[in-house]
C-alpha cells in the first residue's frame, strides 16, 4: 500500500524557479531512498535526482549542473525538488520513485525503483 503523490509543477518562464513535492504514505523517506526522474516526450526516461534514507547523500544527473537541490522532510514523509534556473529543455512530466528495498541507497536507474507517483507536468516556455 504505497502511495506517491507529486505536486507542484506549472508554467514557468526560462531561468524561473519551481518546488515540486511528493508525498509519501505507505513508507517512509528515512527508511528508503528517493528519486526523482522525468519523461521528455521523444526521450527516455531520464534521472535527476535522489537522495540517501539517512545522512542526507543526494546524487544528480549531468544536466542539473548546480540547479536544482532535493530535500528531504522527515517530520511530514515529503520529499522536495527544488528546481532554479529552469530551461525550455526541462520541460517534461517530473515522477517522484521509491525503491522497495530498505536502508539501502539506490542507484540512478529507473530499473531500480518500484513505486512511482502520477507525475506533475512542468513547461518552461517564454
Amino acid at each position: 500500500q504505497v502511495q506517491l503523490v507529486e505536486s507542484g509543477g506549472g508554467l514557468v518562464q526560462p531561468g524561473g524557479s519551481l518546488r515540486l513535492s511528493c508525498v509519501a504514505s505507505g513508507i517512509t523517506t528515512i527508511t528508503h531512498t528517493m528519486g526523482w526522474f522525468r519523461q521528455t516526450p521523444g526521450k527516455w526516461r531520464e534521472f535527476v535526482a535522489k537522495v540517501k534514507w539517512s545522512g542526507g547523500q543526494t546524487s544528480y544527473g549531468d544536466f542539473v549542473q548546480g540547479r536544482f537541490a532535493i530535500s528531504r522532510a522527515n517530520n511530514n514523509n515529503t520529499i522536495y525538488l527544488q528546481m532554479n534556473k529552469l530551461k525550455p529543455e526541462d520541460t517534461g512530466v517530473y515522477y517522484c520513485a521509491a525503491p522497495a528495498k530498505i536502508y539501502y541507497y539506490s542507484g540512478p536507474q529507473a530499473s531500480a525503483y518500484n513505486y512511482w507517483g502520477q507525475g506533475t507536468q512542468v513547461t518552461v516556455s517564454s
